[in-house]
């Protein structure tokens, strides 16, 4: 078995080294089968499992985040917890091979692009940049999403030193959208006809 070292991070860093190669399959797919279960135990989704390896170390990179139902961060508590549960289940692998490992455990940083429907789900109320697909591109807060797409309350450009002003709710299909990022906010959100009183800033790990 292999000893293990829990990290926490706020977003995946230091993987991009020159000499790490990084194994995905299937040793990786094998790896989050074994970790799944565990993680949705404690309320939280998987969102990725890399693993990294350099000489004869490996670094097993795990990503979580809350359900798409929530808003919000995964604490740093929930992080340190979910490590050292996860970190006992590798040490217990029997499939696994001698070779030392560090696990590091972090949630997705607010950069993440959006995605994946889950991901526009995670962040309702959030201020974001969306690339549409044969139309202008929009800026604004998300107001509510569904199973087509996303209601945006966009924001309109204002003279220097006013407010922006907010214009009519407007839906984006799915189908329709390139991609999406969310805009890092740094004063507090504006009570703009949110769809729930779960809506507002995330504070990621």
């Amino acid at each position: 078995m292999s000893n293990a070292e829990a990290t926490t991070s706020s977003d995946r860093t230091g993987t991009g080294k020159a000499e790490a190669e990084s194994v995905h399959n299937p040793e990786a797919e094998r790896v989050r089968a074994l970790l799944e279960p565990s993680v949705q135990a404690n309320r939280l989704y998987l969102e990725d499992v890399s693993i990294q390896v350099a000489g004869a170390n490996r670094v097993v990179h795990v990503v979580v985040d809350l359900p798409q139902e929530e808003t919000g961060g995964v604490s740093l508590d929930v992080i340190a917890e979910i490590s050292k549960e996860l970190s006992g289940i590798l040490d217990s692998d029997p499939s696994y091979d001698s070779r030392p490992y560090d696990l590091e455990v972090s949630s997705p940083g607010v950069g993440r692009p959006l995605s994946e429907p889950r991901h526009w789900h995670r962040a309702r109320g959030r201020m974001v940049k969306v690339n549409v697909i044969q139309g202008e591109n929009l800026t604004g807060r998300i107001q509510a999403v569904d199973e087509d797409g996303v209601t945006l309350i966009p924001e309109i450009a204002a003279k220097k030193g006013m407010k922006p002003k907010q214009g009519e709710p407007e839906k984006i299909p799915f189908d329709r959208i390139r991609n999406g990022k969310v805009e890092i906010e740094f004063s507090h959100l504006d009570e703009v006809g949110l769809e729930d009183e779960n809506n507002g800033p995330s504070e990621e790990a």
